[in-house]
Formats: C-alpha cells, structure tokens, sequence
C-alpha cells in the first residue's frame, strides 16, 4: 500500500502548488529537484515549525509549475493546519515571490497502490478564510 494525505494549495493562477503532507505510508515521495544516490528526495530545509506543525520542505517542478511540498516529520491523522502563516514563510524565505493569490485549498489522498477493500475516508474537513 502507498499512500499520502495532503491538503494541495495553489497559487497565481496554478503557477505554485504547495503540499502539504500529513502523513504518508508506502513508496511514495514528494517532487524534488535534487536526489539522493539511494533514490530519496533531498530536503532544502528540515525541522521548520510553522503553521501548527513541524515539516521538511522539498522543491521541485512538475514541468508546469513550481511545487512547494512540506512534509511532516511524523504522521498525524487529524489536526488544523494555519495555510496562511505556510504561505507567509515561503514568501518570507524567498521561495515564493511577489504577491500570491490563492486559487484552490483541497483536501485529499493520493493513492499509488492499494489491496481490494480497503477504504479510504475523511470523516471532516472544514476551511476557514479571513
């Protein structure tokens, strides 16, 4: 089973894609621009605390856009995630520029590969904008 669960944020008319991870279980891994000789995606920064949790950041493109994903240092099936102080720190530390228009805020699973049966639910989500 390969899996993640992520709230998927998009700005500047789809030009930046900022994921972020809550949890992930299995071979899946964040895009990245760099590599490592074993195969995994390369961190620019770890142990960033901001927006309630505590993330590694990887950057990268998927050929149409930049892509921003901040992964949890350790899973978590429930909790409030503040998106704007995410985008204020990105903007903050140079890896966003200029100013951002949000476009979409989703909420979902990515699934690589799963066993017949298994369920994959939700059971809330709510945003809040102000």
């Amino acid at each position: 089973m390969a899996y993640e669960t992520t709230y998927d944020i998009w700005t500047n008319n789809n030009a930046n894609e900022i994921m972020l991870w809550m949890n992930y279980t299995g071979a899946v891994a964040p895009i990245s621009s760099s590599w490592s000789a074993a195969g995994t995606p390369n961190a620019v920064k770890t142990n960033i605390s901001v927006g309630g949790h505590t993330w590694n950041l990887y950057t990268g493109s998927n050929g149409s856009n930049n892509v921003y994903s901040l992964v949890r240092t350790s899973n978590t099936s429930s909790g409030t995630v503040d998106i704007l102080a995410i985008l204020k720190w990105l903007s903050t530390n140079g890896y966003l520029s200029g100013t951002q228009t949000l476009g979409n805020v989703q909420f979902g699973f990515e699934i690589t590969s799963s066993s017949a049966g298994l369920d994959f639910q939700c059971a809330s989500y709510s945003l809040t904008n102000n």
